[in-house]
C-alpha cells in the first residue's frame, strides 16, 4: 500500500539539500508538494523537475523566520490542495563561532531560523491537521540533537537539541488531545549539502572544509530523503519517533 500518494507535503527549505532530495522523491511517489524557500529561481526549476517526473508541485517563497510568511504558505497550500497532510520542517542554517566572538546577530538568525522557524510551521499547521484529525509533522534536527554540545558548534547544536525537544513536547501534547497527529524527529549526521556554506567566521569555516571535505565520510540528501519516505508509509496507526541516520565509518 502506497501511503505516500495523493498527500499533501509542505517542505520547508526545499530549494537544495534534503529538501530538493525529499521533494523529487515524494514527488515521484504521487504526493502533492508545497515547496518554500527564499530561492525562488530554485524553486522553479525543483517545480519543472517534479512535474517532467510525473509528480505535482507548487511552490511559495518563504523565509521561515517570519511568522507571516510562514503563515501565508499554509494558507496558500490550503488554498490549492485543500488540506496538509505532512509537514516537513527542514529549513535550517549552521553558522558557527565560539561564544567569545559574541556574534550576536549570527546568534539571532540562526534562532530565528532553526528554532523559531520550525515553531512558526508547526503553530500555523497545527490547527488544520486537528480540524481534519490527522497530520505527520517530520522536524529535521541532527545527531548533533543526540549527542554532546559540540565547542565548534554551541549555537547549532543547542538549536538541534531544541528541535528535538519540541518534537518530544509536541508528540505529547498531541497525545493528550488524542488528535492522531504524528510527531517524527530526524537527526542526520554529516549530510554532502551546502549547509556549510552558511559557516561565515573564518576560523570556524576551515575546520568546517576540512571536516566536511571527504565525501566518502558522509551521507547523501537523498538517503535522509528515504528516512522521510519510511516515516510517511507507515500505516496511520504507526508513529516513527525518531531515527539517527550517520555514516558507518
Amino acid at each position: 500500500m502506497n501511503n505516500i500518494e495523493g498527500k499533501v507535503v509542505i517542505i520547508t527549505g526545499a530549494s537544495s539539500g534534503i529538501g530538493e532530495a525529499t521533494a523529487k522523491k515524494l514527488g515521484s511517489l504521487g504526493a502533492k508538494i508545497v515547496l518554500a524557500a527564499r530561492r525562488k529561481e530554485r524553486l522553479e526549476v525543483l517545480k519543472k523537475q517534479i512535474e517532467q517526473n510525473g509528480g505535482t508541485a507548487v511552490y511559495k517563497v518563504t523565509d521561515v523566520a517570519d511568522k507571516k510568511q510562514v503563515a501565508e504558505l499554509v494558507e496558500y497550500a490550503i488554498s490549492k490542495f485543500g488540506r496538509i497532510d505532512v509537514l516537513v520542517n527542514n529549513a535550517g542554517i549552521m553558522p558557527a563561532s565560539f561564544l567569545v566572538k559574541n556574534c550576536t546577530d549570527e546568534w539571532d538568525r540562526i534562532i530565528d531560523i532553526n528554532i523559531k522557524g520550525i515553531l512558526y510551521n508547526i503553530g500555523a499547521v497545527l490547527p488544520h491537521m486537528r480540524e481534519q484529525n490527522s497530520g505527520h509533522i517530520i522536524n529535521i534536527s541532527s545527531n548533533a540533537a543526540y549527542t554532546e554540545i559540540s565547542p565548534y558548534s554551541t549555537v547549532y547544536c543547542m538549536t538541534k537539541h531544541a528541535v528535538k525537544n519540541i518534537s518530544s513536547g509536541l508528540r505529547q501534547e498531541e497525545a493528550i488531545a488524542g488528535s492522531k497527529i504524528r510527531v517524527t524527529d530526524i537527526g542526520p549526521g554529516m549530510v554532502d549539502t551546502e549547509l556549510v556554506s552558511t559557516i561565515i567566521e573564518p576560523e570556524m569555516k576551515a575546520v568546517a572544509d576540512q571536516l566536511f571535505s571527504d565525501k566518502s565520510k558522509m551521507i547523501t540528501p537523498e538517503q535522509i530523503a528515504d528516512a522521510v519516505i519510511y516515516s510517511i508509509e507507515q500505516p496511520e496507526h504507526t508513529m516513527v519517533t525518531s531515527v539517527v541516520i550517520q555514516p558507518n565509518l
